[in-house]
């Protein structure tokens, strides 16, 4: 009688690996491994050689009995996915290894969602565990048993009873050959995928298994036995009570059980006796119903204690975690009292770190007190890098004026005096009050302003690539001596009696001279800079440019100069600003919109070596979406602008 084993896969999905492999031992035996690894392709090629060369090693080339030498492979499997699986290499593995030894004894082990059936005289059985709920990535249970002519076994990855009923499979395994390809087209049809083996059995007569006769290997049922050595009750549900009763006794009598366990086999099979016996069926309920509570006692223990030395172990691992937190606090506190704010830094950044993993962990244990720590580490965090949350003062409302205002920017004039604008339209502000609106312009849209200081005036940036001037208090539309007109951009600036317009889509910054009643043609500003993606400038000698993303560009007479900022208690704190203020002679400042905050750091000086200084973190309901930011000279108050309002914060020296 011949075995022959055909393998095939399903188109797989994304993210997922199919593998299906078929060998032959030295001694003729017929051996399958497939895999369906959850993980990107390269780890589960790794995955694939690791299975293939330990089945190789460990189940082909060794000698001794099929079902010992499968479980030690399934020792060594077990131990390589469970790293595996640890390290995060892949995220789930569905497996079944199988050999049919050379008396015709079939073998079998599944992990995760795995599963192998039978198909006998009509009928189609499964043979391996199913379990509800998670499937476990091992192997636990192998199943045995001896297989008789005509036998079809199917093995998948997947199971297959979500695609199709067991009829289906008895009607299918007449195909002969093309059994695979059937089941392969009704898996892609249902959208599923697995790797499949078909294993058939041809001739007359059955094979002899152990060295007992053929009658009684023909009423052997496949059974399950655990990794850990014992045997379950028989899975062949096909077979009838008759013939699992007359197989469990033909195996207890040739000596493959224990004596103990065929004692107990004796006693279950004479409970089921005693159901068919009207006189003593009361007496076997009672038995039974006494069975299943003790199992169910037994059980309930082992979990619970289990489960007790579990949480005792969990506690006292978190509670040395709490002690290790709170030590990295006090470490923290005396690389402050150094200097050294970037271990400060780091060492809180680790105490987050494990306070989290308390606060995340199952149990609930400590975290309450991991809470409390938390608070703890924000605290001395903001210590430490001079974070001041606060609530500014309102200067003025200017929805006063218009209800459904919406500014863009602010200029400042003097020492409490600002112009405010919107679209169309100029606010002046001084101390506390607001003028009535002036118009900008009727047409055009505004879209960036800025001061002149050295004529005493205000420059507008419209939609439509013009200039207009507020000269005493009269809208002014500028020329250029550019025959092409004003080039478009995305900020303005002026120093000295230059005008700059910064030109991200040209990585340019165009230098225009004002003159009596308009302004020359431009001069290209920028040699060696990177400006794409900017978002605003200031000036003060050297350019700095804000680009998306919190990279600050540095340049001086046009070309690129060092700028780092040391010391800053995040990797990237610029990353979401969109405004850059320069105090002549001093320091930056960054508007954070998302943050709802401003940042201070140094300029840098001629080594581009810049500090992080302060940050200024804006609360109250007061408060809407910032839009602009300006300092006064002496660094006394800061101005912070939102879509409906201006505030003004009092800076600590």
């Amino acid at each position: 009688m011949d075995v022959t084993v055909q393998t095939g896969m399903t188109k797989a999905t994304k993210g997922v690996s199919l593998v299906a492999l078929s060998f032959v031992s030295s001694l003729k035996e017929q051996v399958c491994l497939l895999l369906e690894i959850e993980s990107a392709p390269a780890e589960a090629k790794t995955v694939e050689k690791e299975c293939e060369e330990v089945v190789e090693h460990a189940l082909l080339e060794t000698e001794g009995d099929a079902a010992d030498r499968l479980d030690g492979t399934l020792k060594e499997l077990n131990g390589l996915l469970k790293g595996l699986i640890l390290s995060k290499a892949i995220d789930g593995v569905h497996a079944i290894v199988t050999i049919v030894d050379s008396n015709g004894t079939l073998h079998t082990s599944h992990a995760g969602s795995a599963e192998a059936y039978i198909i006998r005289a009509g009928a189609a059985s499964q043979i391996t565990e199913y379990t509800r709920g998670k499937p476990v990535p091992a192997f636990i249970h192998i199943a045995s048993g001896g297989l008789e002519a005509r036998d079809t076994v199917i093995f998948s990855t997947q199971r297959l009873l979500r695609a199709v009923t067991p009829a289906q499979l008895s009607q299918l395994a007449q195909r002969g050959d093309q059994l695979i390809d059937e089941l392969i087209a009704i898996l892609e049809s249902e959208k599923e995928h697995a790797a499949l083996a078909v294993l058939h059995m041809s001739g007359a007569r059955q094979l002899r298994m152990d060295g007992g006769s053929a009658k009684s290997a023909s009423r052997s049922p496949i059974q399950r036995r655990d990794r850990r050595g014992g045997r379950g009750m028989a899975l062949s549900s096909f077979l009838s009570f008759q013939k699992v009763r007359d197989a469990g006794k033909a195996i207890a009598s040739s000596g493959v059980w224990s004596a103990g366990f065929g004692k107990v086999s004796e006693w279950v099979l004479g409970v089921f006796a005693d159901l068919k016996d009207p006189k003593r069926k009361r007496r076997a309920h009672l038995l039974l119903l006494a069975g299943t509570l003790c199992v169910f006692l037994i059980v309930w223990a082992v979990v619970n204690l289990s489960a007790s030395t579990e949480r005792g172990k969990t506690r006292a691992e978190l509670k040395t975690l709490m002690e290790q937190i709170d030590q990295e606090i006090k470490k923290a506190d005396n690389s402050q009292l150094a200097g050294d704010i970037d271990a400060a830094n780091n060492v809180l950044q680790s105490a987050e770190d494990e306070a989290k993993q308390v606060v995340n962990n199952e149990s609930g244990l400590y975290r309450t007190e991991a809470l409390d720590l938390l608070d703890r580490i924000r605290t001395k965090r903001e210590e430490i890098n001079h974070v001041i949350r606060l609530s500014p003062r309102l200067v003025v409302n200017a929805s006063a004026k218009n209800a459904n205002i919406t500014l863009e920017g602010m200029v400042g004039l003097a020492d409490g005096e600002f112009a405010l604008f919107d679209k169309q339209s100029l606010y002046r502000v001084l101390l506390n009050a607001i003028d009535e609106p002036v118009r900008i312009s009727e047409k055009e849209l505004v879209t960036d302003g800025t001061a002149f200081p050295r004529y005493q005036t205000v420059v507008f940036q419209t939609a439509d690539n013009s200039m207009i001037e507020m000269i005493n208090g009269i809208a002014t539309t500028m020329k250029t001596e550019d025959a092409s007109g004003w080039i478009s951009g995305k900020d303005i600036k002026t120093y000295l009696r230059y005008l700059y317009l910064l030109s991200p889509e040209n990585n340019q910054i165009y230098k225009y001279e004002r003159l009596s009643n308009r302004y020359s043609a431009p001069a290209e500003y920028n040699i060696n800079g990177k400006l794409e993606g900017a978002l605003d400038m200031a000036i003060d000698g050297s350019v700095f440019v804000l680009k998306k993303g919190g990279e600050v560009v540095k340049l001086f007479r046009g070309e690129t100069q060092p700028f780092v900022i040391r010391h800053a208690p995040e990797k990237n704190i610029l990353a979401t600003t969109t405004k850059v203020y320069k105090v002549s002679g001093s320091n930056l400042y960054f508007l954070d919109p998302t943050g709802m905050r401003v940042v201070v750091v140094t300029d840098g000086g001629t080594t581009g070596e810049s500090s992080y200084k302060t940050q200024y973190v804006l609360e109250g309901e007061q408060v809407g979406q910032l839009q602009d930011l300006y300092v006064d000279t002496d660094e006394a108050r800061l101005y912070v602008m939102d879509e409906k309002r201006l505030h003004v914060i009092d800076l600590q020296k």
